[in-house]
């Protein structure tokens, strides 16, 4: 079953989605192209993992692929939806899409085995974990003002019920104004199963119903510009859209600036490590 939750008459509104229609919890119907959504999801944290795709370790060359996934923490404020825009900070060059697939915790979970882990799971939806790595600098790697600014996590628009999704047979695909730049597989590409990254986690993090995992991107999260159409599909999930806009109010000169270095470089264009330290110059 798929679920929806929409501003409807001033509030929010849970639904069902069947068909091209959103049939509400007070009666109500809407059409899904026609909805105002909202994040089908109220976490008390989102978690997002590093490098859990094959394809993604190739991209950056990496000697060895790595044995264990790390983690980092998003700001709650960054939850956004289905059609809401995504602003670049004025200043800033290096607006990454990346799309990935969300994990929701259905109930408390501490400790689970990776056998164990799927029975936590609440469903599954879509979110573009934007980064602008003009501030990867910053932060002494936490990633926080690279991934945390307010709007960077659009999640939607449906959260299906993890009975109805094989987590081990599900296509994502991005397309930045209709055309494919990322493609991977849970099955044949992902490093890190689902289960694998929920039980590593509960080890030392209580997991509490509605929290979020963000799982992964495959290769090729590129810069976009201000008018670019975002969008991620993954397969019986649905497909989560986003505009690239400008950020209206301009930073204020305090606290550390934004600035392109080599990390910038190796990130945001997957240029190998010695060659972005040879070619930073170029883009500053």
């Amino acid at each position: 079953m798929k679920h929806a939750r929409i501003f409807h008459h001033n509030q929010p509104v849970w639904g069902i989605v069947e068909g091209s229609q959103i049939k509400l919890e007070n009666g109500d119907v809407v059409g899904v192209d026609e909805a105002h959504y909202l994040p089908p999801v109220t976490p008390s944290k989102i978690i997002a993992t590093h490098l859990t795709y094959r394809s993604r370790c190739v991209e950056y060359k990496m000697a060895r692929l790595p044995d264990y996934p790390a983690y980092f923490l998003q700001p709650p404020s960054a939850l956004s939806s289905h059609k809401a825009p995504v602003a670049r900070p004025r200043g800033c060059r290096f607006l990454n899409y990346e799309g990935e697939i969300v994990v929701v915790i259905g109930r408390r979970c501490q400790n689970v085995t990776v056998d164990e882990a799927l029975d936590y799971v609440q469903g599954y939806s879509i979110a573009n974990d934007w980064g602008i790595h003009d501030f990867r600098h910053a932060d002494r790697g936490a990633m926080l003002r690279v991934k945390g600014q307010d709007g960077f996590c659009p999640i939607g628009p449906f959260l299906v019920d993890a009975a109805d999704v094989d987590p081990n047979d599900l296509t994502l695909r991005t397309y930045v104004n209709g055309q494919v730049v990322q493609e991977g597989h849970t099955g044949s590409d992902l490093m890190f199963s689902f289960a694998y990254q929920i039980a590593d986690l509960s080890r030392l993090i209580t997991l509490e119903p509605g929290d979020i995992l963000l799982t992964g991107t495959p290769a090729n999260s590129r810069p976009v510009e201000i008018g670019d159409v975002v969008a991620v599909e993954v397969s019986g999930i649905g497909r989560l859209e986003n505009t690239v806009v400008e950020l209206e109010r301009e930073l204020a000169p305090v606290g550390i600036q934004p600035a392109v270095t080599a990390a910038t470089l190796h990130v945001a264009l997957a240029m190998p490590e010695d060659e972005a330290e040879r070619r930073v110059g170029e883009y500053q």
